[in-house]
């Protein structure tokens, strides 16, 4: 299985230099309240549901976490922090974790509101479930003679 790519590019690259990670620890930080706590929960849920997951940093301002394309992002909002998972529409979502963002044909959304509980083991599989159609994707994409080589390796 090959592993997801850890590789971050410049244009994830905030002033100064600062890493991806690092803008999400300002994030959490900044807020200094229960979005920053939801955040930070989120956040970790996600490292443990995938560890080899790459945190980005894009369009102005907002945490991304992907493996082999986009997994969801982190937003945080005044009464809401929404984790909005890029092809949530094509998950199985047993447990009914999905509130937002219901009626697109692509994304799916979570909003976590001041004092909500997180299910982690639902969310956990959620999170993994996403890892594995974008890392099932990738391998369909590949052209037949990459795919041929890969099996015989």
């Amino acid at each position: 299985m090959k592993k997801a790519t850890t590789k971050k590019s410049g244009a994830s690259e905030g002033k100064g230099g600062s890493s991806p990670s690092q803008h999400i620890d300002g994030r959490i930080k900044e807020l200094g309240d229960w979005r920053g706590e939801m955040l930070a929960q989120i956040r970790s849920i996600i490292k443990q549901a995938d560890p080899e997951v790459v945190e980005e940093w894009k369009w102005r301002g907002v945490p991304v976490w992907e493996h082999d394309g986009i997994i969801c992002t982190g937003e945080t909002y005044k009464a809401v922090v929404k984790m909005t998972f890029a092809k949530g529409a094509s998950l199985e979502d047993p447990s009914d974790l999905f509130n937002s963002s219901l009626e697109g044909n692509t994304r799916r959304a979570i909003d976590f509101h001041e004092g909500d509980k997180i299910d982690e083991k639902a969310l956990k599989a959620l999170i993994r479930e996403a890892v594995a159609l974008n890392t099932s994707k990738r391998a369909a994409a590949r052209p037949a003679s990459a795919r041929k080589k890969s099996r015989s390796a």
